[in-house]
């Protein structure tokens, strides 16, 4: 069936129109883009002949076309007007066009129009074969894929470099294949700045001069004594002159013989002068009025620390009755100004009591509550000078013989602070200024006394030189020093200690030895005989590293180690067997060890993570020790168990040093930057009973109780040592062996 219409109709088996319409419909505005040849009209065969309009999409070369259809046999073949085309397009849009192309309607029909006459019967029954096929792809952009397919075939040398990438980022940190520089850039532009100052001043002055007076000035110091024969031969000369003239020659040789008269006067004086300023320097550097002086500095010291001494020593404090008249008036005044600080006191307890008392609480409660007071520290005195200012207070110990004298070394803990160091003797007579000087090239770190020879004073440096002086000389130069020993220490020596071993061993071996910790890994023995000669305790060794590896990760690689010595930073020998000592480390480990084995532990204690500055056996329930370090804990540990038994934390700052007291086996101090604590284990193992804050720009650098007091001495990094007394602690004098570990157990067990 042929359609009336030049379009090609589509009829359904019941002869409905169903031809399609198209999607797009062309503007005839437009300019008909260039087609490339889609057939040839030799090449005819069987197959489908599609009518236009044609769409054909960008990508995928696929076509959407209308058909007419006639029935032959079971396919259905499209057949166009016979007047329609031999060939249905020259050209189609050109590969990479923007956007679908679509042939229009109306093209089509011109092209009929045009090739009508030419086609016969044949042509258009002739069978024509369309072939559609894909153009190649034009790349606009291209953005390689940060992911790949596991599949793909560089799947694997991708994942190797991934891994091999992970391991360079994981060894980086501490590698010395790795190091940061600093490249150097171009120079800022010089710029210029004023300031402001003061406007400049100028004055004019003058002053009215005779002649003479220029001349006397000019020839002051070549004038001489003019004699009688000078004099008459001026005179002669001079006669001719006028009268003036002779009146102006008389008065110069007055002045001049009035300023040589004084020129021997100030002579005269000078040299007295001189010699009453020799006699009074051999008066004060004589032997007797040096020592006049010393008595009589150690009298008027007495007098103005009496009350502080006496609280000191726990004495009351006294007041001479035997006044004389004279100086009545002072007493009263003093009288005065003790009473209006006791009424102070005593408005401040109340004010504690008032604050204390709760009015929700019954009234018998509230009378115990206003007769406890909280215990607290109260500052008696500091020994300080101008010479210690501005230097660390590095450690401190008292004379075995004499409980009176003070040893404290002054230095820097940090190599960016260092400077010449400090090593002073000073004495409870005087607090001002220190009783014995000695000047180190470098900072001193640790110092004890001697107890076979009380006059000798070990003092380590941050060099990691050991020097003794004697402290009854008044010279300050060593006696012995490490500097020229081969086996000196190569870091800073951090603790210093006289002991005397009590092992079965010949008298020669029981003598007193000068042991040695120090940041090069070693602990040493030391020997006092022509010079400092030295053995080795212990080489203490690195741990191995802690961290396992996870179930996932690989194994780590081993790091290479500078120094295969581990940092020593403190020790302490058993109290009771001498044999035994701890040792801490700056790994955060604690070392059992025993002066019969050198190269192997008895027990290591791990607990802290980070530096442990100061371990301290219990002085009565001797199987417990403290140890304090960087982490900003205090740990308690008994020496049969590797895991601390009660860790102690309570602030977050470095905790510097700790110390047991004298008196009692639950009590003990610790120095922390910011302030300084006392605890006592029988009250509370939480809270410390005490504390006392340092000054804002100051630092708690270490403790030590007093010998025969209750009194605490604290220094920091000021240069100045703090002597406290506590006030109203209550504490436990208890010094029984298993008082510390009865107190603990139900504590451990709650």
């Amino acid at each position: 069936m042929q359609p009336s219409s030049p379009l090609p109709l589509v009829f359904d088996d019941e002869g409905k129109d169903v031809t399609p319409h198209p999607l797009f419909h062309s503007d005839p505005d437009t300019a008909v883009p260039r087609q490339a040849k889609l057939l040839a009209s030799s090449d005819y065969s069987g197959g489908v002949l599609s009518s236009f309009p044609m769409h054909q999409t960008g990508g995928d070369g696929s076509f959407v076309e209308p058909f007419s259809r006639r029935t032959c046999g079971n396919s259905s073949i499209s057949k166009p007007n016979a007047s329609t085309m031999e060939f249905m397009l020259d050209e189609i849009v050109e590969p990479g066009s923007q956007g679908d192309t679509a042939v229009s309607l109306s093209d089509v029909q011109v092209r009929q129009e045009e090739t009508e006459e030419q086609l016969t019967e044949e042509d258009l029954d002739r069978r024509v074969d369309i072939y559609l096929t894909e153009t190649e792809t034009i790349w606009m952009l291209d953005m390689p894929s940060v992911v790949a397919s596991v599949e793909s075939e560089d799947a694997g040398r991708i994942l190797e470099r991934n891994k091999i990438y992970v391991d360079i980022c994981k060894n980086r940190p501490g590698n010395d294949r790795f190091v940061e520089k600093m490249m150097q850039t171009i120079n800022g532009a010089a710029k210029n700045k004023e300031v402001q100052c003061d406007k400049i001043v100028m004055e004019d002055k003058g002053m009215v001069v005779t002649s003479w007076d220029l001349y006397d000035s000019f020839n002051v110091s070549e004038t001489e004594p003019t004699s009688k024969g000078e004099a008459t031969n001026g005179k002669s000369s001079t006669s001719h002159m006028t009268k003036k003239h002779d009146q102006t020659a008389s008065v110069t040789s007055a002045r001049g013989n009035i300023t040589s008269v004084t020129t021997l006067e100030s002579a005269a004086l000078a040299r007295i002068h001189e010699g009453e300023k020799n006699r009074l320097e051999a008066i004060l550097t004589s032997e007797n009025f040096q020592q006049d002086l010393f008595f009589m500095e150690r009298v008027l010291m007495e007098n103005i620390f009496q009350p502080k001494l006496a609280a000191y020593r726990q004495f009351p404090v006294l007041i001479d009755p035997a006044v004389t008249s004279d100086n009545v008036s002072t007493v009263v005044a003093v009288k005065e100004a003790k009473q209006e600080e006791h009424d102070k006191g005593k408005k401040d307890k109340e004010a504690q009591k008032e604050a204390l008392i709760d009015p929700s609480i019954p009234s018998d409660l509230n009378k115990a509550l206003e007769e406890t007071v909280p215990p607290s520290l109260e500052q008696l005195w500091s020994y300080t000078c101008d010479l210690t200012k501005g230097h660390n207070v590095s450690s401190m110990a008292w004379s075995k013989v004499n409980p009176d004298l003070l040893a404290v070394g002054y230095g820097a803990f940090d190599f960016k602070e260092q400077k010449k160091g400090l090593a002073c003797c000073w004495s409870l007579k005087n607090p001002m200024w220190p009783e014995r000087i000695f000047q180190c090239e470098h900072g001193v770190t640790a110092l004890d006394f001697s107890m076979a020879s009380p006059n000798l004073l070990a003092v380590g440096m941050y060099s990691g030189t050991i020097t003794i002086y004697n402290v009854r000389s008044c010279t300050t130069t060593a006696i012995l020093s490490s500097r020229d020993s081969s086996a000196r220490h190569t870091g800073p020596v951090w603790q210093l200690k006289w002991l005397e071993q009590d092992r079965d061993t010949a008298d020669d071996d029981k003598r007193e030895r000068l042991i040695s910790i120090s940041a090069d890994g070693r602990l040493t023995k030391w020997l006092i005989q022509k010079g400092l000669d030295c053995t080795d305790l212990m080489k203490i060794k690195r741990a191995g590293s802690m961290k396992k590896n996870l179930p996932c990760e690989k194994e780590r690689k081993s790091v290479v180690l500078i120094s295969r010595q581990a940092a020593g930073m403190c020790f302490d020998f058993h109290p009771k067997d001498t044999n035994f000592y701890l040792a801490g480390t700056e790994e955060g480990l604690i070392h059992k060890c025993s002066c019969s084995y050198d190269q192997q532990f008895l027990e290591t204690y791990k607990g802290h993570k980070g530096p442990v500055y100061k371990v301290a056996w219990n002085p009565f329930s001797t199987d417990m020790f403290l140890s304090c370090s960087a982490d900003w804990t205090i740990m308690l540990w008994h020496q049969n168990s590797q895991m601390p038994i009660l860790t102690f934390s309570s602030t977050t700052t470095v905790v510097h040093d700790i110390m047991w007291s004298p008196k009692s086996v639950f009590i003990f101090a610790a120095a922390n930057e910011s302030r300084v604590e006392i605890w006592d284990l029988s009250v509370s193992i939480l809270d410390p009973v005490i504390t006392r804050f340092a000054n804002p720009e100051a630092k708690f650098t270490s403790v030590l109780f007093a010998k025969n007091t209750d009194c605490l001495l604290v220094g920091d990094s000021r240069g100045e040592v703090s002597v406290f007394a506590p006030q109203n602690l209550a504490a436990s004098s208890s010094t029984k062996v298993d008082a510390l570990s009865d107190v603990i157990s139900p504590a451990l067990t709650t």
